[in-house]
């Protein structure tokens, strides 16, 4: 086992390997961080050699200065799979983490060997409208409303600038308020 960081694009990330056999890259959901697997983690990672990655903003890994987007951390975790010597490996992304693979997955195909998406939707119409309605809400001053919460607390416990949680509610909810719709990239992946 071993953690360490990878600069790429602007961003230093934070990541953790785990385990041995064929690499499984492990992206985790919105305002989470790889602590969000638990006890799956360990039981992915007597089978597979688990590369999980605290995505930007989230965990270990500051939130920068660039903005937030799928397409930029699809074309990170390239990145952070090359640097650190794989030639391909299997993904699997929950929420925001499957956004993240997804993107992977459509902008370098040739990295990603089998794609597992969970609570993930290839266009902002996925979402159920009240779920969207809560979404559009977040921002900044939502901090007020997060700090009694487990999201909160983990991130304040591990970031590196925890001062930044209301910056990253801004990021994300700006993101999350975006219409996107990458239904024409679904047909063109060709990974089990």
């Amino acid at each position: 086992d071993k953690s360490g960081r990878v600069a790429v694009n602007g961003l230093d990330y934070y990541y953790e390997i785990r385990g041995k056999g064929e690499p499984l890259l492990l992206l985790h959901g919105g305002l989470g961080s790889i602590d969000m697997f638990g006890p799956v983690l360990p039981a992915f990672a007597r089978e597979r050699q688990v590369i999980a990655v605290d995505l930007q903003g989230h965990g270990r890994t500051a939130l920068g200065d660039r903005k937030f987007s799928l397409e930029g951390m699809g074309d990170d975790m390239k990145g952070i799979v090359e640097k650190l010597g794989y030639k391909q490996v299997d993904v699997l992304g929950y929420s925001l983490g499957g956004g993240v693979g997804f993107r992977l997955a459509v902008q370098h195909p040739q990295v990603v060997r089998r794609l597992v998406l969970l609570s993930a939707g290839y266009a902002s119409s996925g979402f159920f409208e009240d779920i969207r309605a809560q979404q559009n809400t977040i921002n900044a001053d939502s901090m007020q409303f997060m700090k009694d919460t487990p999201m909160y607390q983990s991130y304040v416990a591990v970031a590196p600038k925890p001062d930044d949680f209301p910056r990253l509610l801004g990021a994300i909810g700006d993101f999350m308020r975006k219409d996107y719709d990458y239904s024409a990239d679904v047909p063109k992946l060709k990974m089990p």
